[in-house]
């Protein structure tokens, strides 16, 4: 039997690892999942013949090489930190590497490498990344294909809660890693080009500056900048083209009250606070305000922040229990930033009968024979449950039939790549659509940014 090594049995291996257990008799396939939990992984594989789990720490050098040089080709599933060993051990036993993780300049470095192995190292093979790239090159290659000349890209994506479990203020709950969405936006400005001019925002302005887009069926958005968009001119072949944005997308409104947990310095993970353990969710709030002798919190709050009472972001702030005087943050030396999340988590997981809820959304704009044109692209799924819930599937389905198409030989180009060639997304986007993954195009008028070619 071939076998696939799987290390990381987290909640978006599921979908991946259920998919390769149901092609496995087919397909004549072994599944090896390595994790530090070896319940976990146990409850991954489903008591299924062709599935093994098996207890692993993935800095155990020998056992990590033993497990891999046994392997026909491996996935990591780990933080993208821990891709460079296993990617190192791949390229020393010849073994095919695939993760949905950007590619990293270490792992970019191995690409010569790859190339003279004949490896396959198949990174950003998720969601975003990932579908993202694939939805992205098929409208993009079948404009140049007819002539066009790309114009206007636009890329937003967001995971959000579904409308039949959104239950909260915040139309927000928590689909995957809490701490990426506490810290998203920081560690650099975000930067883009519209209309040919290069744009910049700083992450203390970043959620002021958002975009507003309707999706058929489920509503309005909004969009924030990602970091960087502009890197993606030279991947997707854009590099002459006047508009390049990436963005997040979330309802309408939490970008506004998220902003104000900014400017406290609630998202800050650059320090710690003293006698964090102790401190209360009410003290966590007060420890941003100034002193007074006689107004509360919520007083002092309210007005630091220019909130009326009867704003509904009083209200949001309010859900989240953060005057709650009763309630102990319970963490040692912890950030602000540690301390936010763990107040969000209680407030935004996903309950037993929630789903969650992926949607995308794609611009293209274009000229071909002196007119311009515009494609919008729509891609909306929803989980199932707590296990196999949207983000789980579109991050993992991509990437488990990357890996099958590997091991096949219908993916053949070698080297550290991410997914934007016809080989690797006409059949795996074909595929997903028989899994609810569905891009819905819409030929629209073109609006740019500047129809009338004035300001900048």
């Amino acid at each position: 039997m071939r076998t696939i090594l799987i290390f990381g049995a987290g909640r978006s291996a599921s979908s991946l690892i259920q998919y390769l257990l149901n092609k496995s008799t087919a397909e004549n396939l072994h599944l090896v999942i390595a994790d530090l939990s070896l319940e976990l992984a146990q409850k991954k594989t489903q008591n299924h013949p062709n599935a093994t789990a098996i207890q692993l720490d993935i800095a155990n050098v020998e056992n990590r090489q033993k497990e891999i040089q046994k392997a026909s080709i491996v996935i990591s599933m780990l933080p993208a930190h821990l891709h460079i060993e296993i990617a190192l051990d791949c390229i020393a036993f010849q073994k095919h590497l695939v993760t949905a993780s950007y590619i990293s300049p270490k792992m970019q470095e191995l690409n010569d490498l790859a190339i003279e192995n004949g490896l396959i190292f198949m990174n950003e093979i998720g969601l975003d990344p990932g579908i993202d790239h694939m939805s992205a090159m098929k409208v993009i290659d079948e404009i140049r294909e007819k002539g066009g000349k790309m114009i206007q890209f636009e890329s937003f994506c967001g995971g959000l809660v579904a409308p039949e479990s959104d239950t909260n203020l915040w139309n927000y709950k928590f689909s995957w890693n809490p701490r990426n969405v506490v810290l998203a936006g920081q560690g650099g400005v975000s930067k883009f080009i519209q209309e040919g001019k290069y744009k910049y925002i700083p992450y203390n302005k970043l959620f002021r500056r958002t975009e507003f887009l309707e999706v058929e069926g489920y509503g309005r958005f909004e969009g924030y900048a990602n970091r960087d968009s502009l890197k993606y001119r030279s991947i997707y072949g854009l590099d002459a083209i006047q508009t390049m944005y990436r963005g997040t997308l979330r309802r309408v409104g939490y970008s506004k009250a998220w902003d104000m947990l900014v400017q406290l310095g609630m998202t800050d993970d650059s320090y710690t606070m003293e006698n964090s353990e102790d401190m209360s969710y009410r003290d966590f709030t007060n420890s941003f305000l100034a002193y007074h002798p006689t107004d509360s919190v919520e007083l002092k709050l309210r007005h630091y922040l220019k909130i009326d009472q009867d704003d509904v972001i009083w209200d949001k702030f309010v859900e989240l229990d953060l005057f709650n005087a009763s309630k102990k943050v319970g963490i040692a030396n912890a950030s602000p930033a540690q301390i936010l999340e763990k107040i969000l988590a209680e407030k935004w997981a996903l309950q037993p009968e929630d789903k969650d809820m992926i949607v995308m959304y794609h611009k293209f704009g274009y000229e071909i024979n002196g007119e311009k044109k515009q494609i919008d692209s729509t891609m909306v799924c929803i989980g199932e449950d707590q296990t196999y819930t949207a983000m789980a599937k579109t991050v993992g389905l991509p990437l488990a039939m990357a890996t099958l198409h590997i091991l096949n030989g219908t993916i053949t180009t070698p080297g550290v790549q991410l997914p934007i060639q016809k080989e690797v997304y006409q059949p795996i986007l074909k595929e997903l659509e028989s899994f609810g993954v569905v891009f819905h195009e819409k030929n629209v008028p073109y609006m740019g940014y500047n129809p009338n070619n004035v300001g900048s």
